[in-house]
């Protein structure tokens, strides 16, 4: 037994490890719910310790905590917030649906931790896990408040400036490759040219749109539930807690968070966390058509597309030599691929409000930081090991332009659409190109001919062959 030690919670008597700083209500989590192995990401444990550090200062200055406790239970809440025990929170995500036990793992570790510097011996412990640690909250409104600080803070801090830095790496490519005459695709099929610029000014622009998505976002998140604590009536907590906490979060993070403008709404719903999964969603699914389109742009080398070259990052095939595949795009639609899915779980999640609470919340506070780290990490990887590096084969776009049936689209409006459509068939019989069939049937003057057919001037609003 010396590597156990006894710890009490309202249930009666539990064993605990000898130096773990959790408790009792730690160890019966860890009992019920031995499901996944799956904790809570540190952005939240973070969160969590900022939450209880301003709640110990806030307390300490409304006169509701004494000064030695107060300033014990910031200072381990401090470790918290650095990551120094991380170790301590042991609880699977898969648990109570309100996050009680990763709340009552937090009190318990840092009224432990505070104990330990205030140099009190185990028997005589003068902090309490719920009295002092968690004074004037409750689990159902700081999870909730953890859940959009943490959230907030990783899509303004990391996620955002990853998609900036896309959005300018593919406004760089859309520059340089702006005088580069490709030919469409719609359908999978030959349509007529565009500049190789302006695609990628359209992938520059969603991303751009997906930023501005995100940033509305943060207005339901940036509405904190803290102060509501049980139901959303602010039972057993001071009037100007919350407030003040919540000043001091703002302060800390250099985000603008404000309490809740109804607290009922704010944890009897999530739905603020639905709409931000909902913008991280529609953010993977057009960083998806990007990378898919970079793929099959960059195919071959020789036997596909081949109209972009791929930076080789590493080898393609452990049976075929020479091999380069395109990792860095593979990689991110798989990310996009678990976004999408962590955003139908976010939506069961908020289905689960039933009546003054939610209790769906670890669940949806996983799924979230997973989609915002993933979508952060992977954009990152991709901007700097595929786009920046993203090389265009001129030779190979002057040739499908060429070679496309789309060019007779110029002709139309000049010799009529049945006619030109006519040449087009003729020239996929013989092969030809649609400039060859044209020549050969005198259907323009050639310098007329050639005006119309220069795929330049069909990348710009305009009609070929008149007034432009």
């Amino acid at each position: 037994m010396n590597d156990k030690r006894i710890e009490r919670d309202s249930m009666g008597e539990m064993q605990v490890p000898a130096t773990a700083l959790y408790g009792a209500q730690t160890a019966r989590a860890l009992q019920n719910f031995p499901i996944s192995g799956v904790r809570f990401p540190r952005p939240f444990i973070r969160a969590l310790g900022m939450i209880k550090e301003r709640a110990a200062r806030v307390n300490m200055e409304l006169e509701l905590l004494d000064r030695d406790r107060a300033m014990a239970i910031m200072e381990a809440a401090e470790e918290v917030i650095q990551g120094t025990l991380d170790g301590e929170f042991v609880l699977d995500i898969f648990q109570t649906g309100s996050g009680t036990s990763t709340n009552m793992n937090a009190n318990e570790v840092i009224a432990h931790r505070a104990s330990q510097l205030l140099e009190e011996p185990p028997e005589k412990r003068t902090v309490h896990p719920n009295d002092h640690v968690n004074l004037g909250q409750s689990s159902n409104d700081v999870i909730p408040t953890a859940m959009h600080l943490a959230a907030a803070v990783e899509i303004r801090h990391s996620l955002i400036p990853a998609l900036f830095a896309l959005q300018e790496a593919l406004g760089e490519k859309a520059g340089e490759f702006d005088d580069i005459v490709k030919i469409g695709r719609t359908h999978l099929q030959d349509a007529t040219p565009v500049r190789l610029g302006q695609v990628f000014s359209g992938y520059a622009r969603q991303v751009a749109l997906s930023i501005r998505r995100l940033e509305n976002s943060l207005e339901g998140l940036l509405e904190l539930p803290l102060g509501g604590t049980a139901v959303g009536t602010g039972i057993n907590t001071h009037p100007r807690f919350a407030a003040k906490v919540i000043d001091g979060l703002a302060e800390v993070t250099g985000l603008p968070f404000k309490e809740a403008a109804n607290h009922f709404e704010a944890q009897g719903a999530r739905d603020a966390a639905v709409a931000a999964s909902g913008a991280l969603k529609v953010c993977a699914t057009a960083l998806f058509k990007i990378a898919n389109d970079i793929r099959f742009l960059g195919s071959g080398p020789r036997c596909g597309l081949g109209e972009l070259v791929l930076p080789p990052v590493q080898p393609g095939s452990s049976i075929m030599p020479g091999k380069v595949n395109p990792v860095m795009a593979e990689s991110l639609m798989q990310v996009c691929a678990q976004v999408i899915g962590n955003d139908a779980a976010i939506t069961l999640g908020g289905l689960a409000g039933n009546f003054e609470l939610n209790v769906m919340m670890p669940v949806i506070t996983r799924n979230l930081l997973e989609s915002i780290a993933l979508l952060a990490t992977a954009g990152t990887q991709f901007t700097h090991r595929c786009v920046r590096g993203l090389e265009a084969d001129r030779r190979r776009c002057e040739q499908t332009v060429e070679q496309s049936l789309a060019m007779c689209t110029a002709l139309a409006p000049v010799i009529g659409y049945d006619r030109a459509a006519q040449i087009a068939k003729q020239a996929y019989a013989l092969g030809k190109t649609v400039r060859e069939v044209a020549l050969e049937q005198k259907v323009l003057p050639e310098d007329e001919l050639q005006r119309i057919l220069d795929p330049r001037p069909m990348t710009e609003p305009g009609v070929p062959g008149k007034t432009r």
